[in-house]
């Protein structure tokens, strides 16, 4: 099932049927029993009433939750965070980070520097080398538990982090930082290992990079995840944390102004982005 949040408010779709739903999205999502409960409101009513056409503008696929990120969960991306901070000596820290029980997490943004599918994300002007990390997206209710799953466009300066690593923050967190969407999938059972992510990157309509990996390429599993995210800290909202990438384009390749980038995790769907 799935979770579209739109300017006309909630609507469920299950097996190509589609519910309004009138609610407030940040109670609605907020919910350890989500599963059953639309479960219940497809059951109990008639389908065919609402649409959600490609066209039609989504909003970020969450609210009052903040946003938080995991890094090096995959081996790529320990290689490629090694590689870009060498000259700084900073490579040793993603080497220990990856073998380590602690993982690596971060804050991300909050809905005001996130946008939707079909949004504008941007790429700092102080920096000279700048990805899009495609990353499954966990939605986790204030209780910790996992209720579902969306696609995260978590957006990086690698010149920025590759210069220092306590930079960090300046090379992740800024004004149209990440996208969400385009909606949320609600499973009782998690993804399974062989599920795909792919990245195309589309310039002048030509692809500019393409990449894909699976789940099982990632070394940390989502609950060891979210066990050490709510360690200390608290989300009366819940909270959206993206797992990592293990899609990296190397230093030949970084994003320019107008680049459409698309972000495909079925069965999720994809997450269409464009650079401002």
């Amino acid at each position: 099932m799935k979770l579209y949040r739109t300017a006309d408010g909630i609507i469920l779709e299950r097996e190509g049927k589609f519910y309004p739903i009138d609610a407030q999205w940040d109670t609605f999502l907020n919910d350890d029993d989500l599963f059953d409960k639309l479960t219940a409101i497809a059951d109990g009513e008639e389908g065919g009433g609402a649409q959600v056409k490609n066209s039609d503008p989504l909003s970020v696929a969450y609210g009052a939750q903040e946003v938080w990120a995991s890094g090096v969960t995959y081996f790529n991306s320990k290689l490629a965070r090694q590689e870009e901070s060498e000259k700084a000596g900073g490579g040793t820290f993603y080497e220990r980070v990856y073998a380590a029980d602690r993982p690596e997490l971060f804050f991300k943004a909050t809905s005001a520097r996130t946008v939707g599918s079909g949004g504008k994300v941007r790429i700092r002007r102080d920096s000279t080398w700048d990805v899009p990390e495609p990353e499954l997206t966990l939605v986790i209710t204030a209780s910790g538990k996992i209720v579902g799953y969306t696609i995260g466009n978590d957006m990086s300066s690698r010149s920025i982090e590759g210069e220092n690593p306590l930079y960090l923050p300046q090379a992740k967190t800024y004004d149209a930082c990440a996208g969400l969407g385009p909606c949320v999938l609600v499973t009782e059972d998690p993804l399974p290992p062989d599920t795909r992510i792919s990245m195309q990157v589309l310039r002048g309509g030509q692809a500019a990079f393409s990449g894909e990996t699976t789940l099982g390429q990632m070394k940390r599993k989502p609950p060891e995840l979210v066990e050490y995210l709510f360690r200390e800290c608290t989300f009366p909202a819940g909270c959206l944390l993206m797992t990592g990438t293990g899609i990296v384009p190397g230093p030949d390749f970084t994003l320019q102004s107008e680049d459409e980038i698309r972000i495909t995790i079925e069965p999720i769907g994809t997450l269409i982005n464009i650079v401002q």
